[in-house]
């Protein structure tokens, strides 16, 4: 194989290995969508257990991870707040509207363009998104929660 054809072929497998892997977008939390992120008395009461599903829910991967994130959910706003009615509320909203197949900003792997489904993620994909958790935080140290 002569350089040129060798350095072709490395451009090839550099392009077939970045369209194997698209990029995750940056992170972005506005705590618990479309919900109150705590009680008039406490604005933040529960929003950390928001900002916690919200990267979840950003980095993607599986079905069955999802369903954890969202059991996660609901047992931190229980813990939080003693109150199994608005746990469970909280739980039956994000099981109905935050599925992968719905093009919204709040979907399963919102961090990834809309059409990625319940993909497990790659190694590589893992290692990108926590850099990126990581350019977020030191960005927003304490996370959304803390600037409220």
């Amino acid at each position: 194989m002569t350089p040129t054809h060798l350095t072709s072929a490395l451009v090839a497998v550099a392009l077939l290995s970045c369209a194997a892997s698209p990029a995750i977008h940056p992170f972005k939390s506005d705590g618990c969508t479309l919900f109150p992120d705590g009680t008039p008395g406490d604005r933040r009461r529960w929003c950390d257990c928001c900002f916690v599903h919200d990267l979840a829910y950003w980095r993607g991967g599986t079905e069955a991870e999802r369903l954890q994130a969202d059991e996660a959910l609901r047992a931190c706003v229980l813990k939080r707040t003693g109150d199994a009615w608005l746990a469970a509320t909280l739980y039956e909203g994000v099981r109905l509207g935050g599925s992968a197949a719905f093009p919204v900003w709040y979907r399963w792997g919102y961090g990834w363009s809309y059409g990625r489904g319940y993909q497990p993620l790659t190694a590589r994909e893992r290692a990108r998104s926590e850099e990126r958790l990581r350019e977020y935080l030191r960005a927003n140290p304490g996370g959304y929660c803390a600037r409220k």
